[in-house]
């Protein structure tokens, strides 16, 4: 029987390209989403991937939608940690509210998507969890300290779940994509665009699908030994 992949954030973006990738490497791929019905509608006809509504700031949402995608599919084995919000501000002007937004999906978020698994993955001694991360996690952002807090976060949850779960088979990394042509950053008017692309030395953004292709070997069999790693996707504009 195919093994169970849940992507949060999984109907749009990096996300949707996950999903994809991991449908043709033959899981059975639920897409989760928070808000956007029309694209979570399209994204599921068009690919046959069940999509799943629910809020991953909300702890005992995220548990019921779980347990819903449990007994459509069969126990979650493979999570990926995607999705993420921001709202940027530079830090004088930034609000709690703002703080607490980005910090409650990005980073509690990631708890929450991960905790009501945990004891399944261990009691059938195997679970595969990637979280994406950011590149600003790694060196921080202008009017991003909420954003890069929680990314740099998720590197701690990474590491710290690593240990606890080496034992049970269990594997959690980390991937920290750089700039990337999604929707999103292909919005961002041209002028803006082309100062990003120069940062990269590979001199082009990257694609969705490199990431996701990234995700499919982290969550495969053969990736058994790599375990509470940080992967860098960005065209070396930044090494760690």
């Amino acid at each position: 029987m195919s093994r169970v992949a849940l992507v949060t954030g999984g109907s749009r973006g990096i996300g949707a390209a996950i999903s994809v990738a991991l449908r043709d490497a033959g899981y059975l791929v639920a897409a989760n989403y928070a808000g956007n019905d029309a694209a979570a509608t399209k994204f599921a006809e068009e690919t046959g991937i069940k999509t799943y509504k629910w809020d991953v700031a909300d702890y005992e949402a995220s548990k019921a939608g779980m347990a819903q995608v449990e007994a459509d599919l069969g126990p979650i084995e493979i999570i990926v940690a995607n999705a993420g919000i921001t709202r940027d501000a530079p830090f004088h002007k930034m609000t709690p509210e703002q703080w607490h937004q980005v910090i409650n999906t990005n980073l509690t978020g990631v708890f929450n998507t991960i905790h009501p698994n945990w004891t399944g993955m261990r009691e059938r001694k195997f679970g595969r969890v990637v979280v994406i991360s950011s590149i600003n996690g790694q060196k921080g952002q202008f009017a991003q300290v909420n954003y890069a807090a929680t990314k740099a976060g998720d590197l701690g949850i990474v590491k710290s779940l690593a240990q606890e779960g080496a034992r049970f088979g269990i594997t959690a990394n980390a991937i920290c994509p750089g700039y990337i042509g999604t929707d999103m950053v292909m919005a961002v008017p041209e002028k803006v665009r082309e100062a990003i692309i120069g940062q990269i030395p590979a001199g082009r953004l990257g694609r969705p699908e490199e990431i996701a292709r990234v995700v499919a070997f982290l969550a495969s069999d053969e990736s058994e030994f790599i375990n509470g790693s940080t992967i860098a996707a960005n065209g070396a504009q930044f090494c760690s």
